[in-house]
């Protein structure tokens, strides 16, 4: 059970920071135990929609077969301008660094890192 006099400075359906406690889907950390927190992005690949649009090319010239070329292009570009990087929430602990949260909203990670830091002063 709860205790009565535990402040909660973020809470949504996921995740939930308290004075004592930061609560996620998977695990729940103990504020204590944690000594620095910041947003990091997690940054995707681009290597493999960027080598379809590479060997598209060539069809390009084969003659009847170009259309795989346009096709192999077309899928790459659109690929490349829908690729998101995603962000965490990575926590510094005394067991070593964890990402705790993740999402490819940047301004919801953010959130968190601001209560997680506010929590952190609070308890001093």
């Amino acid at each position: 059970m709860e205790a009565q006099n535990e402040t909660t400075f973020y809470q949504d359906s996921f995740v939930k920071v308290t004075q004592s406690r930061y609560i996620t889907q998977s695990k729940t950390y103990a504020m204590r135990n944690i000594s620095s927190v910041h947003v990091f992005e997690i940054e995707k690949s681009r290597v493999a929609p960027i080598l379809m649009m590479l060997i598209g090319i060539p069809f390009l010239f084969a003659g009847n077969v170009f259309w795989i070329g346009l096709i192999l292009i077309g899928l790459g570009i659109l690929i490349v301008f829908n690729i998101k990087n995603e962000y965490t929430v990575r926590i510094s602990t005394n067991a070593g660094e964890a990402d705790s949260t993740i999402s490819k909203d940047k301004e919801y990670i953010q959130k968190i890192v601001n209560a997680l830091n506010d929590a952190m002063i609070h308890r001093g």
